[in-house]
């Protein structure tokens, strides 16, 4: 009987789509509103007084484009402004709303329930 062998790429994908497909239940039974996995880790990169869309891409590893998208819905979901970066007058800096820092806090409480989960 010949089982089917998985390689390390195939179980670090199911890893991360455990560990996304939890955290997306907690954020919404924490009543988070609904955010996609690249939404997810875009909240993650950012910093307290907020990051350039272009740091962001950098940080994440996609284009510009989709982090603009991600923005978009993000500021439309209440969770991220816009504000103008105090070192560049072209630049805007991205960063949580009141309710978006409320979120992180709940985000980084069902994180560390993941984590005890694996540990």
């Amino acid at each position: 009987m010949t089982g089917t062998r998985r390689d390390l790429p195939q179980l670090l994908g199911e890893a991360r789509r455990w560990f996304e497909e939890g955290m997306l239940a907690a954020l919404e039974s924490e009543g988070v509103a609904p955010v996609t996995p690249p939404q997810v880790q875009l909240f993650a990169a950012l910093d307290e007084d907020g990051t350039t869309v272009a740091e962001l891409a950098r940080r994440m590893g996609v284009t510009r484009q989709t982090v603009h998208q991600a923005v978009h819905a993000l500021v439309g979901a209440g969770l991220l402004e816009q504000i103008p970066d105090p070192s560049s007058a072209r630049q805007r800096l991205i960063r949580r709303t009141a309710e978006g820092r409320h979120a992180h806090e709940r985000a980084r409480r069902a994180l560390e329930r993941l984590e005890g989960r694996l540990a």
